[in-house]
């Protein structure tokens, strides 16, 4: 998705003088096009996360659409205080767009997963939180609210999902989430993000309706409602789609995902997703039991 990200702003660069990145170390050589293009709109700040927010504010009280990119617990978890004092409570746009969601540094340790990020920038207000789960979504999703005056976040993984949800009766829009499977079933599967790769293989032959979000903030309640009928069993691999779909009155909802405690292992994504019952068979054995306890 990063290689996504650079090809579109590159894009709305060309047609937007008001754009400029702000990069902290990370992905610098991927954007030296940018940089060779637009040097007086390019700034590699180094390893000062709180630092770039407030630029961003700042630029963004000039009239300008920043760009902050970095890795995502240092852009969110620890600069949350600028992103609440100096964006949000200013009402000064901007986009703060991260890498390293979840568990994608899995290789790195605790200091860099990341799985509190959605849940805790939907509590601010005015914030739009994004959790696009591939390239298509991200494209859309930037060139649809990089330059709205809002605070707006893109959550990036390196592993996007591999469906290929057919373009000619999905139309990815800001907000709105996507029904891929009715099957006027009594469970109900949420999810959102790359993780749906896991979640609709699990899903396969079952029988259950499957909805999907990129957008957690706002969150589209209205669809959510359409089936307040059914039991919705929530599948994600981070914390904020859970809680702004418990938004919705009246649902008999659960959530599988993220344990009550600290993954301490160290590897790939795909050994971290196993040890907390994310893979595709996990998943799966979890659908079943839910099914089976509605019939």
């Amino acid at each position: 998705m990063r290689r996504q990200f650079r090809d579109t702003i590159m894009d709305l660069a060309s047609q937007d003088a008001k754009i400029i990145l702000i990069l902290s170390d990370i992905s610098v050589y991927l954007f030296n096009e940018f940089k060779d293009k637009y040097p007086d709109r390019f700034y590699n700040m180094g390893i000062c996360e709180n630092t770039l927010i407030s630029i961003a504010a700042g630029l963004s009280s000039q009239g300008f659409f920043p760009f902050v990119h970095t890795i995502a617990p240092f852009a969110t978890e620890r600069s949350f205080e600028q992103i609440k004092l100096d964006m949000c409570y200013n009402q000064f746009g901007g986009n703060i767009v991260t890498c390293g969601a979840s568990f994608d540094y899995a290789h790195d340790g605790a200091t860099h997963h990341c799985y509190t990020d959605l849940a805790i920038l939907r509590m601010l207000p005015g914030v739009e939180v994004i959790q696009p789960g591939s390239r298509r979504e991200l494209d859309i999703l930037l060139r649809s609210q990089y330059n709205n005056g809002k605070t707006t976040y893109f959550r990036l993984s390196d592993y996007p999902h591999d469906i290929a949800i057919p373009t000619e009766y999905v139309n990815v829009e800001f907000g709105k989430g996507i029904v891929l499977w009715d099957s006027s079933s009594k469970l109900t599967v949420m999810t959102a993000g790359p993780i749906l790769g896991n979640v609709m293989k699990a899903c396969r032959d079952l029988g259950v309706n499957l909805v999907y979000f990129h957008t957690i903030k706002p969150i589209d309640k209205e669809l959510i409602a359409r089936f307040k009928d059914t039991e919705i069993l929530v599948i994600h691999d981070a914390f904020g789609l859970y809680e702004a779909i418990c938004e919705v009155p009246n649902l008999s909802v659960s959530y599988h995902g993220l344990p009550d405690k600290f993954y301490e292992g160290y590897g790939t994504l795909q050994d971290a997703r196993r040890e907390i019952g994310l893979d595709t068979e996990s998943i799966r054995s979890k659908i079943c039991s839910t099914k089976e306890k509605l019939s």
